[in-house]
């Protein structure tokens, strides 16, 4: 059993992991930036420490800082969240040569899906579709064209280490190649430090859906279902649900058991451990192909939570000190419905132009099936630093009607003042007839968006 576990981040994933130490009776270590100093995962931990200035590079993104932390505070291991340092192979073999546990898969898993390229190649290796596309990193212009000319427009130009819809491009034409190939390059190197990119076809208005993984030191690897991630905005996600909505149509409800099979061969051929997310695209005749594994605790995890009954960061704790799992794929039980929705502190009527400052008042939803994951309170400053999100909205009903209701109610409670937030284009969403049938894919917020949609939106302000 751990005594003391060092948390390497930050917001609502911190607040959550430690939580789920203190009820496994396990101190916990905050770090913190300058301008987090009164974050409440610093006023949650049974200790914390400044690690610097507030530029994530001067702070959570410093591996030689958080190590100093750790061994100051003499912790058993870190949990690096989500983002930040938690898909970093390097971080992790840091944490191990200074013995200590680094909660999540092993650096060894970690390189074998080092980048999107790598992962794509284990993927075709365990007998698992990807898009068609190029063979690793393009490394120029002309060898971008040579492939978007073999494949056809329109393709995709993906950073290796992208995630949040950072360093991806869209691409219709030679032009658009071009431009969005320098683009993307440029952009993931200011994001990830790795300017490479690659490039695969772009399925057009695909579902996005991702497999949760377990695995424990042991071999014996599990998924906990899926969840669909089809509504986003510039390739991040807005609103997350399990289960699919898209399996309940005739023709796609042979892939869950197809597809969460090929989570498990894609995590089995990287000898993966700890949590993790494997993702498809599904097209609308109803084929698949893999993207990424996400290494990782994904901000969607509550609502796999909510429909299994299993804590997920419970389970990394016990993983990471050795436990085995204790259930096999068939004890998984899935049961009712659950919806999360991000509430950021943004503007839906600029451009989501994100909008920090000081919460003036804050009151948050509650009552049966309702859960807020979330940092914030009121008279907490929300830093222009880092990422907008307030905290996540998570629903839970007997089926996907319920949950919706209740989600379309707690959102008209949720109260938040002194800075714009995202609130109103969230009940939009949940009145949006489409959305209330299931009937989406990836393109759906763009609509949203467009003509006369957007009056729902405005009426809700």
């Amino acid at each position: 059993m751990f005594e003391k576990v060092l948390v390497a981040n930050r917001g609502e994933i911190a607040v959550r992991i430690i939580r789920a130490c203190k009820e496994l009776n396990i101190r916990t270590v905050a770090v913190y930036s300058e301008v987090d100093a009164n974050s409440m995962h610093v006023q949650l931990a049974d200790e914390a420490i400044c690690i610097g200035k507030s530029p994530a590079n001067e702070s959570y993104l410093r591996i030689d800082r958080i190590i100093s932390a750790a061994e100051i505070a003499d912790v058993d291991a870190i949990h690096p969240g989500y983002g930040f340092l938690s898909e970093n192979a390097h971080f992790a073999d840091v944490c191990e040569s200074c013995n200590i546990r680094f909660i999540g898969p092993s650096s060894r898993a970690m390189n074998a899906l080092e980048d999107k390229a790598l992962s794509r190649a284990l993927a075709k290796k365990a007998g698992v579709r990807t898009p068609p596309g190029s063979e690793g990193v393009v490394d120029n212009e002309q060898a971008a064209l040579t492939v978007a000319k073999r494949i056809g427009y329109p393709v995709m130009i993906k950073a290796v280490a992208g995630g949040g819809g950072r360093g991806m491009r869209a691409a219709h034409n030679d032009v658009s190649l071009v431009k969005g190939y320098h683009t993307a390059r440029n952009e993931a190197e200011k994001a990830f430090g790795n300017s490479g990119v690659y490039i695969e076809k772009l399925i057009e208005n695909p579902h996005h859906i991702e497999f949760q993984i377990l695995g424990d030191n042991r071999g014996r690897i599990i998924h906990l279902g899926e969840r669909d991630c089809s509504v986003q905005r510039r390739n991040q996600k807005v609103v997350e649900e399990t289960p699919s909505p898209l399996f309940s149509e005739s023709k796609f409800k042979k892939l869950r058991e197809k597809m969460g099979k090929d989570a498990i061969r894609i995590a089995e051929a990287a000898n993966y451990t700890n949590a993790g997310t494997v993702e498809f695209i599904v097209d609308n005749d109803a084929n698949y192909y893999f993207l990424e594994v996400n290494k990782r605790i994904q901000v969607e995890h509550p609502i796999t939570e909510e429909v299994t009954g299993i804590d997920l960061v419970r389970a990394q704790l016990m993983i990471a000190m050795g436990e085995p799992l204790k259930i096999s794929q068939g004890d998984v039980q899935f049961k009712g419905h659950a919806i999360e929705c991000r509430i950021n502190a943004e503007d839906p009527f600029d451009e989501f132009r994100p909008s920090p400052g000081r919460i003036e008042m804050y009151y948050q939803p509650g009552g049966r099936g309702v859960r807020v994951d979330t940092h914030a309170y009121a008279g907490y400053t929300i830093p222009p630093t880092y990422d907008s999100m307030i905290g996540k909205l998570i629903t839970y009903g007997k089926d996907r009607r319920e949950a919706m209701d209740k989600m379309s109610r707690a959102l008209g409670e949720y109260l938040i003042t002194g800075v714009k937030t995202t609130i109103s284009f969230q009940q939009a969403i949940l009145q949006d007839p489409n959305f209330r049938r299931g009937v989406y894919s990836t393109n759906f917020v763009e609509q949203l968006l467009s003509g006369a949609r957007r009056e729902l939106i405005e009426e809700k302000s």
